[in-house]
């Protein structure tokens, strides 16, 4: 059997998104061949609880050991704000290479797990071992219109971001060892390839996201409320902005005995929650919209048995939400993007193209208002990405993904 060495930034069991993909990634390479995992030692508390919580998952993870390395504590102070948590990453991924290189375990692929976007680099080429990297995220800048809604300074932070992918991109001489050392690179969507140069030979789409099928959702009652959701991080990213200003088009259009059965549901939280609820107030939606802090994952799991539909206009490259949103059959309405665009069925009609900001509203407002008005066409959205998530976005999936992967490391 062989041995795989699996880094990864973030891994907690109790949590969706990055630290959610980190564990379940883990556990899927567990199940056909011996993995070493190695992480950050603030997650080995949550491990350690799960594991022993969970006897099932622990005899799953038998063949799996966990390691835990992290920087001196004093460098601890870097992680403060999204660009110092960026070189403080930089820094983990360089040290925790030279500390595997001292301990000379004796594995047979090296995979570089998650935290990854396309601009920063791996340094598990040290070990001289098959290298996996990824999956690895991109996603175009948000588009002018749309981000000139946050402000002049969300503006330029952005474009400086933007600046500063394309320094790492044209001179870091690791990106570059990386990117011609990993004989196997998992991209989250279609974009990163192009951008990183690829050739067909040398990667795979693997969509970071993933779910565990739940039990087929109940028949939505013919006099349910219409509830539109959306859970994220409150940031220019996420499109709250959107949500509200197109669910409120489509609310004030409806006539009054109408609108008492039409909800707005926003969960999460973040630096953009006082500007939203200005927003909300504005669009006079206080009497049929709901803001819910961000929820335990438990939690979020079981309110999207709430939605009728779940409204996400994000422009990232990803989105763990979508997958779970249409594994409980629920329709997500998105941008016809690299991010949830391809991750929903091609076939869904609720995807819509990037146009000007105002356009874009009453697009997704007019798409609203077609699902709340044709109960047949909501319930075969449902249907369509229920199918979709089970044969595509599974964890069983995935692993099988991984297996084949690995093989084909191995055999380069």
């Amino acid at each position: 059997m062989n041995t795989i060495l699996i880094t990864a930034y973030a891994v907690n069991p109790y949590k969706g998104s990055e630290d959610g993909m980190g564990w379940n990634f883990i556990l899927q390479a567990g199940r056909f061949q011996k993995v070493i995992a190695v992480t950050r030692e603030n997650n080995a508390p949550h491990i350690r609880r799960y594991l022993a919580d969970n006897p099932a998952v622990a005899a799953q993870a038998a063949g799996i050991e966990f390691l835990y390395f992290d920087l001196p504590a004093w460098t601890r102070w870097w992680k403060k704000g999204p660009l110092l948590s960026l070189i403080y990453f930089y820094m983990w991924q360089a040290g925790l290479a030279v500390w595997l290189r001292r301990r000379r375990l004796a594995v047979d692929v090296v995979h570089n797990l998650n935290f990854h976007n396309d601009w920063t680099p791996s340094f598990l080429w040290l070990l001289g071992r098959p290298l996996v990297w990824g999956p690895i995220g991109h996603h175009p800048p948000i588009p002018a219109s749309h981000l000139a809604q946050y402000g002049q300074v969300a503006f330029v932070k952005d474009r400086l971001l933007g600046s500063l992918k394309h320094v790492f991109w044209a001179l870091d001489p690791f990106l570059r060892v990386t990117r011609r050392r990993a004989g196997q690179v998992l991209c989250m969507n279609s974009t990163v390839a192009p951008r990183l140069r690829l050739p067909a030979s040398r990667f795979e789409i693997v969509p970071s996201v993933a779910i565990t099928l739940p039990p087929p959702p109940e028949a939505m009652a013919a006099d349910a409320q219409f509830t539109v959701m959306i859970a994220a991080r409150m940031v220019p990213l996420k499109g709250f902005d959107m949500v509200i200003r197109a669910f409120a088009e489509f609310y004030h259009a409806l006539p009054p005995a109408e609108q008492a059965g039409a909800r707005l549901l926003l969960i999460g939280s973040g630096p953009e929650e006082g500007r939203l609820q200005r927003l909300l107030h504005e669009h006079h939606l206080a009497a049929c919209a709901v803001h819910r802090p961000w929820l335990a994952h438990a939690q979020l799991l079981e309110v999207y048995r709430e939605a009728s539909v779940f409204f996400f206009p994000s422009h990232e490259g990803a989105g763990m939400v979508v997958a779970e949103a249409m594994s409980y059959g629920v329709p997500v309405l998105c941008y016809e993007n690299e991010g949830p665009g391809e991750l929903t069925p091609a076939a869904s009609s609720l995807k819509v193209p990037y146009r000007a900001f105002t356009q874009n509203v009453a697009d997704f407002a007019e798409h609203l208002r077609w699902l709340h008005d044709s109960p047949p066409l909501l319930a075969a959205e449902a249907a369509l990405c229920r199918r979709h998530v089970a044969q595509h976005h599974t964890w069983e999936h995935r692993g099988q993904q991984l297996r084949r992967i690995y093989e084909q490391a191995l055999a380069a």
